[in-house]
């Protein structure tokens, strides 16, 4: 991701953050409630996915403003962190369509 600015980065960090805290949260949720053998790891991961997912929110809707993403593609990234997992794929695509580079500056402001 070289051509990233950094609130692009700031997204794709907080993506992949949100989705390993989503992914401890599933095997906590397993061991709590298929296996039966500890509640912990649903504690644990229960918190941090909690502050990773309002951190994602809150650094999507920054992002979609400095990057100016259209209203479609704001809400998408916000969707994307309540399947699990999803924020990698939506950072990938992101990142591929050129979404988390700073945008270019406009030609009225390059004249000036």
């Amino acid at each position: 991701m070289t051509n990233a600015s950094g609130i692009g980065r700031a997204y794709a960090w907080i993506a992949f953050v949100e989705a390993f805290t989503w992914a401890g949260l599933l095997v906590g949720m397993f061991l709590k409630y298929i296996t039966e053998t500890t509640p912990v790891v649903v504690t644990i991961f229960g918190s941090l996915h909690g502050a990773a997912f309002i951190i994602y929110g809150l650094v999507t809707i920054a992002a979609a403003i400095k990057l100016r993403w259209s209203w479609f593609v704001a809400l998408l990234a916000l969707a994307a962190s309540i399947p699990p997992l999803f924020t990698i794929p939506m950072e990938i695509w992101l990142r591929r369509t050129g979404r988390l580079a700073a945008p270019e500056p406009s030609a009225a402001a390059a004249v000036a």
